[in-house]
């Protein structure tokens, strides 16, 4: 008796002949052709026990002689597109129309010029092995990353990932058919990313010594900024900016923890400044739907962007240049800013003063966090707010929840 499986959208047949289990990919998604293989499958394996229909010497090929009726001796050929480069060209031009996001697309090139390098991009991806992958996960160990230390585990766990969506992307099309052979690979232990730190903190540490200059800049990686330091920040952003928009969206960045990407595709109707809330268009949560997330607007906030909005240029973008940088033709249909505009300009802001040591829009993230559990703001609350959020990140700012681990230990301790 057949039976059907699942693997994404694909159905996968399976069948037991002898005392052995065989399984093979339908290569369709069509519920309808997976039943029409089931019902032949059983009834050639009928023909087969009756003595009607003659077996291969090779059972590896079972599946195949029993799909084709009896017809086929051997696998039908893969398509021609088989090499490391067609495949990672074609996922990359297959992703373009709207499945995934403009900079997942651009580190996903990363990934797989990195995989093309190593795996040479000219082998066949069919042909890529455990074997294959151990040797790339080793290689890649031994190349540096930033500030010329080795490359972390994280990173290459990220690019196999990568590797690992296209070989299903590719098992769908049916330029593969075997299992993704990652299973088992080994990696070095990868350090755990240290806490989110003051400001004060990081430069007690860095004052007491013994630290290169490496171990300090892993140090001003783990910034977040005090509510103080954020209102001083604020001032000195509207002081230097060359841009009306970019006081708000670094107020927005700082007191909505919404990532750098979700400030881009902002819309002004996303903000409900009667109701105090804005709506943040997420990416990440689903990756079948765009989503949503509530978040509640702070009076210092709610007065930055009432102003903004009172002379904003134009068009559905919540953030934009400023009349003079566009015609009235362009402001209405303009785009969002690009992620280089918002980095750029950040930087160029921030330079020359103190807070050139906030090292992008993410510190104001985590900085936003970080406040929230400094002020015993309830982690539901906060995830909530921010959206999704992996253990990982969370333990790195739990620390700041106040008192409750005292607490705690002297509830059993220093009650006797």
């Amino acid at each position: 008796m057949a039976w059907l499986t699942k693997r994404g959208d694909v159905f996968h047949l399976g069948f037991r002949y002898s005392g052995q289990i065989f399984r093979t990919s339908l290569r369709t998604t069509n519920q309808r052709i997976a039943n029409a293989a089931v019902s032949r499958v059983d009834e050639n394996i009928r023909l087969v026990e009756t003595g009607r229909l003659a077996i291969p010497a090779d059972t590896r090929e079972l599946a195949t002689f029993l799909l084709s009726d009896g017809k086929l001796s051997e696998k039908p050929a893969l398509p021609t597109v088989t090499s490391f480069s067609d495949i990672f060209t074609a996922y990359r031009h297959a992703m373009s129309n709207g499945s995934m996001e403009p900079n997942s697309l651009a580190t996903t090139k990363i990934h797989t010029n990195h995989l093309q390098r190593i795996l040479d991009s000219a082998s066949p991806i069919r042909s890529l092995s455990f074997a294959d992958l151990q040797r790339y996960v080793d290689t890649r160990s031994q190349e540096k990353g930033r500030r010329g230390k080795n490359l972390s585990p994280t990173t290459i766990k990220k690019e196999i990932a990568t590797l690992r969506a296209i070989w299903s992307w590719a098992q769908k099309h049916g330029y593969v058919s075997d299992v993704f052979p990652g299973k088992g690979l080994r990696f070095r232990k990868s350090e755990e990313k240290s806490r989110f730190q003051t400001w004060s903190e990081i430069e007690y540490q860095i004052k007491r010594g013994c630290l290169d200059d490496c171990e300090q800049d892993e140090l001003w990686d783990c910034l977040f900024l005090t509510l103080s330091e954020i209102s001083e920040m604020l001032l000195c952003v509207a002081e230097k900016s060359r841009n009306a928009f970019i006081h708000p969206i670094v107020a927005t960045a700082a007191f909505t923890g919404a990532r750098r990407s979700e400030l881009l595709r902002a819309q002004v109707r996303d903000f409900d400044l009667e109701a105090g809330t804005v709506t943040v268009r997420e990416k990440k949560r689903n990756r079948q739907k765009y989503t949503t997330r509530l978040v509640p607007l702070s009076t210092a906030l709610s007065d930055v962007l009432a102003k903004w909005f009172r002379e904003h240029p134009g068009g559905k973008y919540a953030f934009s240049f400023s009349k003079n940088a566009l015609s009235q033709s362009d402001r209405r249909h303009a785009g969002p800013l690009t992620i280089a505009q918002a980095d750029d300009h950040l930087k160029r802001t921030l330079s020359g003063t103190k807070w050139e040591r906030v090292r992008g829009w993410h510190v104001l993230r985590h900085s936003f966090a970080s406040n929230c559990a400094a002020k015993g703001v309830d982690q539901r609350l906060i995830n909530a707010w921010m959206g999704h959020q992996t253990e990982e990140m969370m333990k790195r700012y739990q620390h700041l929840f106040p008192d409750t681990q005292q607490q705690a230990i002297r509830s059993v301790f220093d009650g006797q």
